[in-house]
C-alpha cells in the first residue's frame, strides 16, 4: 500500500485504488465509547448500542510508515496504525491505542456504481450495496421479512423473526468490484453500512487488530487469494460420490424407509439419523435429546446396523452440538470434570432452549475442548461406525457467560463458531480420517474455512418466500463462496414449519432439481415431520426424487473436477456469474442464479406456479441448454420452458466436458 502525505492529512492507495481519503475537514476515522444492551432468547439476539462518545480524529502525524490520529495537533494521539504490505495486499495495523475506546468507524472510499458482496453468509441479498449490515452470528430468524405475516408470528410468539441481515455465519470480510477486498481482523461485534455513495462506513465495538486489504486483476483471483488467506477446506470424501445423503428422522423405522429410496432407484451415498440420540418432543416440534451417545431404545443394534450398511457401500452419519442437556448422562460428566461454562454467581450456566436447559461446554479450556474431541466425537461417535455428522449451533454464546480463561464474551460470541470447528476437525484428525469424515455445519465467522468441511445453509422455511425460502441457499452458497467456502449445501425441502406453513410436492420437487446441481444432495425431515410431506410419502414424489439423485451422480466426472479447483485454487462450486464473466455488467444484479464450476450455469425456479423461467445468459459464450440442446448468444435474458425434472440449466459451448452434459441432456429429458 501507498501513502502519500496531502494538504495536512493523506491518501492511501491500494495499487491505482484510492481506498482511504483523510483530511482535517473530513476524517476517514472516529473512535469513541458505548454502552451496549444485548438480550438474547433461544439464539435469537435483541442488539442495542448507547453512543456515549463518537469523535473524529481529525489530526494525522505522519513518520514514515507510521500514522498518529489525534482530535487535534495540540492533542495526544489515540490511535496509531502501522502501514505495512505492498501495492496488491496489506493492513492498517493498529499498534497503540487509547485504553478508553470501544468503538471504531472508519470510512473507505466509494465510487459510483460500485458494488460490495461477502459479509459471510448472507441469506437476502447478495449485493451488499445501499443497505447496512450487523455482523453478529445468530439464528436467522423465522421468515425474515418484517413486512409477513410469519415473522410476525415468530415475533409475537418468541422474538425469533429475524430480518435481513440475520446470519448464522457472518464474517466482516467484503469484496467490491474495484477489484479489492477488505478484511476486519477482529471477533467484536461489527456492521458494515454500504448506504452512502462517497464512503462505506466500518463499525467495530473495539479496536481491531487489522485492517487488511488485498488487490487482484480480476475478481476470481481475488476470490482466490482470499480462500489462501484463510484456509482450504479438505476434499469432500470420496464415499460422498456416490449419491444423496438422505435424512430420516424415525428411530430404528428408519433403516425399513431407506429401503424403499433404494427401491426407487435413488442413488445413496448415506443415511443420516440426527435422532441417532434419541428424541423429545416439544411445542417447536420433534426435537432431539442433546446426550451425544446412540440410544439403544431408539436404535436398537445401531452398531450393526452401521456396519451392514458399510457392506452395502452406504455410509451412517449423526448430529452433535455443543451443548448438554442437563437431564442427559454427559452433562454430570463434564460437570464433574469442570469442563461447563459457569455464570457469575460461580454456578454452571443454562442455557434455555426451548422446554429443556443445558450446559456449555466452555472451548476456552483446552481439557474441555480435548475431553469433547475424545470422549465424545472420537469414542461415541467416530468409533461408534459413525462417517459424519450435522455439527449444529455454535452461536448461542450468551454475553453474560463466565469463561475459564477469563475472555469477554462479547469477544468470544462471533469467535465460538470457530472454536466449535476446530474441535470437530481436531476429533476427525485424531482419528486419522481427515477427508474421509464429513461433518457440516450452519454457524461460523472468521478462520472457520480451514476447520469446517461443508457449509449448509441452515433453517429454511418450507416454502418459496423471498427471504426465507428455496432462493435464499442460493445467496448463501455464493456469498459465503466467495469468503472461502467452496461448499455448501441445504435441507431438500426446508426445514421450519411454524404456524400452518407446511410443505407441497412442488416445492420438494423443485428443491430437490437445484439440489442436483450442489456439491451435496441431502434431504431433511424438518422440524415437524408429521405434519409435512417427506418424499416417501408418494411414488410419484419418490421417483422424481430419485432421478434428481442419478442426475446429481452422472455429474460426479465433473463435480471431481471442482473439487480438485477447490483444492488447487480456493474456487468454490457454486460461483456468482460475474466471477467468470465480469465484463458483463449486468451479471453483478443476479443472485437467484449461479455458474456451477466454470461451465455450467444454472437458474432454479424459486417461485410456485411456475412452468417457463427466464434469466440472464453472460456475454462471452454461447449458451446449450442442457435438456432441449437449442443454443443462445450470451449477453441475453432468454425464456425457456421449465417442467418439472428439467430446471433451467444451460453448459458453455465448448466446454471440455460437452460430450458428458449432452449425455445427462439425452438420457434425463422429460419431453
Amino acid at each position: 500500500m501507498h501513502l502519500v502525505a496531502v494538504d495536512d492529512g493523506f491518501d492511501l492507495y491500494l495499487g491505482a485504488r484510492l481506498v482511504l481519503r483523510h483530511r482535517p475537514d473530513r476524517p476517514c476515522l472516529f473512535v469513541g465509547r458505548g454502552e451496549p444492551r444485548i438480550a438474547m432468547y433461544r439464539g435469537n439476539f435483541e442488539i442495542e448500542d448507547h453512543v456515549e462518545e463518537r469523535v473524529g480524529l481529525r489530526h494525522a502525524a505522519i513518520a514514515g510508515r507510521l500514522v498518529a490520529f489525534s482530535t487535534s495537533s495540540e492533542a495526544k494521539p489515540r490511535l496509531v496504525a502501522a502501514i505495512e504490505g505492498d501495492a496488491e495486499a496489506g493492513a492498517l495495523v493498529f499498534v497503540e491505542a487509547d485504553a478508553a475506546i470501544d468503538r471504531f468507524w472508519l470510512r473507505v472510499e466509494a465510487e459510483e456504481g460500485e458494488r460490495v458482496y461477502g459479509g459471510g453468509e448472507q441469506m437476502s441479498y447478495f449485493d451488499l450495496s445501499g443497505r447496512e449490515f450487523p455482523l453478529w452470528t445468530s439464528e436467522p430468524g423465522v421468515g425474515r421479512d418484517k413486512k409477513s405475516e410469519i415473522t410476525f408470528q415468530a415475533d409475537k410468539t418468541g422474538g425469533a423473526g429475524g430480518d435481513y441481515w440475520h446470519t448464522n455465519y457472518p464474517q466482516p470480510t467484503y469484496l467490491s468490484t474495484r477489484r479489492y477486498a477488505l478484511h476486519v481482523e477482529t471477533t467484536a461485534y461489527c456492521a458494515f453500512d454500504f448506504r452512502r455513495r462517497s464512503f462505506h462506513e466500518i463499525e467495530v465495538w473495539a479496536v481491531p487488530a487489522r485492517i487488511e486489504l488485498f488487490g487482484a486483476p480480476s475478481l476470481e483471483a481475488l476470490v482466490s487469494r482470499l480462500s489462501e488467506r484463510f484456509g482450504r477446506q479438505p476434499p469432500l470424501p470420496e464415499w460422498v460420490m456416490n449419491g444423496a445423503i438422505i435424512g430420516l428422522k424415525d428411530g430404528a423405522n428408519s433403516l425399513q424407509r431407506l429401503e424403499k429410496y433404494l427401491e426407487a432407484g435413488c442413488a445413496v451415498s448415506a443415511l443420516w439419523c440426527e435422532d441417532w440420540v434419541g428424541i423429545r418432543d416439544t411445542s417447536f416440534g420433534r426435537r432431539l435429546f442433546w446426550d451425544w451417545r446412540a440410544n439403544e431404545r431408539w436404535y436398537p443394534g445401531l452398531r450393526d446396523a452401521i456396519v451392514s450398511l458399510n457392506a452395502r457401500g452406504i455410509r451412517f452419519m449423526g448430529y452433535v452440538n455443543p451443548y448438554l442437556a442437563v437431564d442427559g448422562t454427559l452433562y454430570p460428566e463434564a460437570e464433574a470434570a469442570g469442563h461447563l461454562a459457569r455464570n457469575r454467581a460461580g454456578d454452571t450456566y443454562r442455557v434455555d432452549f426451548g422446554e429443556f436447559d443445558c450446559g456449555v461446554v466452555d472451548f476456552t479450556s483446552p481439557a474441555a475442548c480435548a475431553w469433547f474431541e475424545e470422549r465424545v466425537i472420537g469414542q461415541e461417535m467416530l468409533d461408534a461406525g459413525l462417517s459424519g455428522w450435522m455439527a449444529d449451533f455454535g452461536e448461542y454464546l450468551p454475553v453474560d457467560v463466565v469463561l475459564s480463561d477469563g475472555s469477554d464474551p462479547m469477544l468470544m460470541h462471533n469467535a465460538w463458531p470457530v472454536l466449535w470447528a476446530e474441535v470437530n476437525a481436531r476429533a476427525v484428525e485424531n482419528r486419522g480420517m481427515t477427508g474421509e469424515a464429513l461433518f457440516f455445519m450452519r454457524a461460523g465467522f472468521t478462520g472457520v474455512q480451514r476447520h469446517c468441511p461443508l457449509l449448509w445453509a441452515g433453517d429454511q422455511s418450507v416454502d418459496f418466500s423471498r427471504h426465507d425460502g428455496l432462493v435464499t441457499v442460493i445467496c448463501g452458497a455464493l456469498s459465503s463462496g466467495l469468503v472461502g467456502n467452496a461448499y455448501h449445501h441445504s435441507d431438500i425441502g426446508g426445514y421450519t414449519s411454524l404456524f400452518g406453513n407446511v410443505r407441497t410436492a412442488e416445492l420438494m420437487i423443485r428443491w430437490a432439481e437445484m439440489a442436483a446441481f450442489t456439491p451435496v444432495m441431502r434431504t431433511h425431515e424438518g422440524n415437524r415431520p408429521r405434519e409435512n410431506i417427506q418424499f416417501d410419502d408418494s411414488p410419484e414424489l419418490l421417483a422424481h426424487f430419485a432421478r434428481a439423485t442419478r442426475i446429481w451422480t452422472a455429474l460426479v466426472p465433473y463435480l471431481r473436477t471442482l473439487v480438485a479447483e477447490a483444492s488447487e485454487t480456493g474456487l468454490p462450486c457454486q460461483r456468482p456469474l460475474f466471477l467468470h464473466f465480469e465484463e458483463d455488467a449486468r451479471t453483478f444484479d443476479v443472485q437467484d442464479a449461479y455458474l456451477y464450476g466454470r461451465d455450467l450455469l444454472v437458474a432454479p425456479v424459486w417461485r410456485a406456479g411456475e412452468r417457463e423461467w427466464t434469466t440472464r445468459l453472460p456475454a462471452g459464450a454461447r449458451w446449450v441448454h442442457l435438456w432441449s440442446g437449442e443454443r443462445f448468444e450470451g449477453g441475453a435474458d432468454v425464456t425457456v420452458a421449465a417442467p418439472f425434472g428439467e430446471p433451467p440449466v444451460f453448459w458453455r459451448e465448448g466446454s471440455g466436458f460437452a460430450e458428458l452434459f449432452e449425455g445427462i441432456g439425452r438420457e434425463f429429458a422429460t419431453r
